[in-house]
């Protein structure tokens, strides 16, 4: 697993917002999807042109979800300020410090066996813990999820032991 860390300032976002569980949120994710990502250009003040998946868990304990435990997933764009938000969308912050950011290459049937290497081999064989932040996805303008193959950033939030 390629990986390298990097300490990042707030990152200002606007989208939009679904509850899910880990047995909801595929067919979720795609509806909120389809609402969003039309209107995505609708939002003034855009910075690049990626977008993102957003896992916010609040303050539960990471280790202790389960696939029914609830948490807010967005879709979102990163923009320069909160001061336009369009009819239906809503702003958020991802909150600064410091990632473990892996560059992923596969499918989205593989995606979980990523998941499983950073949390019962990396991260236990590392000084770093999960943080109790929201974890992302920085996903490029060609990402599609129908492709076979997607290139995306894997941002996890962490601190020092």
């Amino acid at each position: 697993m390629e990986y390298r860390f990097v300490t990042q300032n707030d990152i200002l976002v606007v989208g939009m917002k679904a509850q899910v569980t880990l047995q909801t949120m595929p067919m979720k994710i795609g509806k909120l999807a389809r609402q969003f990502m039309p209107r995505r250009h609708e939002i003034v003040g855009r910075v690049g042109t990626h977008s993102f998946s957003i896992q916010d868990y609040a303050d539960q304990n990471f280790n202790a979800i389960t696939p029914q435990t609830t948490f807010d997933k967005w879709v979102a764009v990163e923009v320069e300020s909160h001061n336009h938000i369009p009819d239906g969308m809503q702003s958020f912050v991802l909150k600064d410090g410091d990632y473990l950011v892996v560059d992923y290459k596969g499918s989205l049937a593989d995606f979980p066996k990523l998941w499983q290497t950073i949390l019962t081999d990396w991260l236990p064989n590392s000084k770093y813990e999960l943080d109790n932040r929201p974890h992302f996805e920085k996903l490029p303008e060609s990402y599609n999820p129908q492709n076979l193959i997607n290139e995306e950033q894997v941002w996890v939030p962490v601190r020092l032991k």
